[in-house]
């Protein structure tokens, strides 16, 4: 034998005796120690190839293991935390794919009336007032007339009853159109003669005269004038959007822009400020509004993965048209509920196009609010003719709520791998209202998910907060549902529409990755993947699904850091 082969078979000798010594030293010698080990879990990973496991490692911020118990132990070692789940669910860490994220935690330090009754809203705005010395704006937001009797817009003289001395601002729940008093109006310089602005609507009454209810563009007539949040405020409420996040085991948002007069500049540097101090951990995947904002944008590049995957900045964010509430959406056919109006367009066709050729010649995502058919028409021409004429075959522009669509442009996001994000709640929130707004056959083809996961497209879902309360058992129970938080309709509203409560987890985790270029860094528990998941109060998969909307997060991690405990987990 040459010394090469003496030198191999005596390697190979070697290396025998070193297996045999592992295996003989027992299971904590067979891996690297981990930081962390869960055991005892009922744990859902999303993963197509092991979809149930009992445990995972975690090491750092990713996950070095996951699957059962025995395997698990091979990761104990002197050093190494164990937690027993004790049996309790286990899902990936939620990711909400739609929302506005300082806007939720502004919604905390103002007037708060989603939903309420008129009455209860006068009754919080005289409070705030009684604060506040005369000539303070007030701002709140959450009111809806489809929830109050008479179903009719508010008007001026109502706030002015309460509040003659102090300019009220109250944002529609669904974020476009704004309620205001006569002293907010005055103080905007909005009269008989203030001309509607491009892309908005002054309401008016029988004499021209502004009623108090501003659409779209006009509403930025009154929010100019707003004095606005501080830095430290805004930073305030970002902290409080976070405690909130961690609170439902939410660990990833997509931020789908800034809301008002507030840069979108402005808040991705404040997310910065607090990423480098350590504050901020949640994962935010932000995106810049269009305009003035963008350009800067253009000139520096996308930013991805930012201070440990946590901060990325490469979508820019367009609007088509309104809301559907509103009668702001931008429709095909007019409104079965006002005859001879279609909607606002809220950008012209030739300012999305220049829009998003420019977005895409500068490397970046887009993302486009389109919720009424005529809307979503006019997107989907739009994308089609800048990917034409600038390909890229992994695209993954998004429509941003995709509510109300045709069958032909259905099959045509998909064709296109158009990524429709679409909000499970935004259904059991507008039933009341929807088919009145577009009529019988229209609304086969609207908030319909099993059409579009038919056609071939993945859903982001989310809650799009503050539109909508952002807890995500409650868009999961009305993704699988289709019904209120009352349990209406019984038997669901368009019931075949609905989401399987595997494509309903899908879309808070994975599908909602995907929608952000990141999943394969997170929207699964997969070794090698983020260490991000949330333990939960009950078997999501096995509970009856009412009980769906009551779950409760106990724990909550990101990238292997415990960041929300609940007082009820011992």
């Amino acid at each position: 034998m040459n010394g090469m082969g003496k030198l191999c078979r005596a390697g190979l000798i070697a290396l025998g005796i070193a297996i045999t010594a592992t295996l003989a030293a027992g299971p904590a010698m067979a891996a690297q120690a981990a930081e962390t080990v869960y055991l005892n879990g009922n744990i859902y990973t999303v993963d197509n190839k092991l979809p149930k496991a009992t445990a995972v490692a975690v090491t750092g911020q990713k996950l070095v293991y996951v699957g059962g118990d025995k395997g698990a132990r091979a990761y104990v070692g002197k050093k190494t935390k164990v937690v027993d789940l004790k049996g309790k669910t286990v899902l990936p860490g939620l990711i909400e794919g739609h929302m506005h994220y300082t806007g939720e935690g502004q919604k905390m330090l103002q007037v708060y009336v989603f939903w309420s009754p008129k009455a209860e809203i006068m009754a919080k705005v005289k409070a705030e007032i009684e604060k506040l010395p005369a000539g303070t704006w007030i701002i709140g937001r959450g009111w809806n007339q489809e929830v109050w009797p008479d179903k009719k817009f508010p008007t001026k003289e109502e706030l002015d009853a309460v509040a003659p001395n102090h300019p009220v601002v109250l944002t529609r729940a669904c974020g476009h159109a704004i309620w205001v008093n006569s002293k907010a109006l005055a103080m905007a310089g909005v009269d008989k003669n203030t001309p509607n602005p491009a892309g908005g609507t002054i309401d008016r009454d029988a004499n021209g005269n502004p009623t108090g209810i501003l659409h779209e563009t006009a509403r930025n007539l009154v929010r100019s004038k707003i004095t606005p949040m501080t830095n430290d405020r805004l930073k305030e409420a970002m902290l409080k959007a976070q405690e909130e996040m961690f609170s439902y085991g939410i660990t990833s948002v997509f931020s789908a822009g800034t809301s008002g007069t507030m840069s979108s500049l402005l808040e991705t540097k404040l997310m910065k400020e607090l990423y480098e101090k350590g504050q901020l951990k949640v994962r935010i995947y932000n995106t810049i509004n269009e305009g003035e904002d963008a350009k800067a944008y253009y000139k520096k590049g996308p930013e991805i993965g930012l201070y440990g995957d946590r901060l990325t900045v490469r979508c820019i964010k367009f609007y088509a048209d309104g809301s559907l509430g509103a009668r702001s959406a931008l429709l095909l056919e007019p409104y079965s509920d006002k005859p001879g109006h279609i909607g606002v367009e809220r950008t012209a066709y030739d300012a999305l196009y220049k829009g998003f050729s420019e977005a895409r010649k500068s490397g970046f995502q887009v993302s486009t609010h389109a919720i009424g058919d005529g809307a979503n028409r006019r997107v989907v021409d739009l994308y089609e003719k800048v990917l034409k004429e600038q390909p890229l075959k992994d695209h993954r522009f998004r429509i941003e709520h995709f509510q109300c669509a045709t069958a032909l442009d259905i099959d045509r996001i998909a064709k296109l791998k158009i990524i429709p994000a679409m909000q499970g709640i935004h259904a059991t929130s507008d039933k009341n209202m929807a088919e009145n707004r577009i009529g019988p056959e229209r609304i086969k083809f609207a908030y319909a998910w099993r059409k579009v996961i038919k056609a071939g497209s993945v859903i982001p879902n989310g809650s799009d907060a503050p539109v909508e309360p952002v807890n995500p058992y409650w868009g999961l129970y009305a993704s699988v549902t289709r019904m209120d938080n009352e349990g209406k309709p019984d038997g669901g509203w368009y019931i075949g529409e609905a989401m399987t409560r595997e494509e309903a987890l899908k879309s808070f985790t994975i599908w909602a990755a995907y929608g952000q270029f990141e999943e394969k860094l997170k929207g699964s528990l997969q070794k090698g993947k983020l260490a991000d998941f949330v333990v939960i109060d009950r078997d999501y998969m096995k509970i009856p699904a009412k009980e769906i909307k009551d779950i409760k997060a106990l724990l909550t991690v990101v990238g292997g850091e415990e960041v929300y405990r609940s007082p009820e987990l011992k």
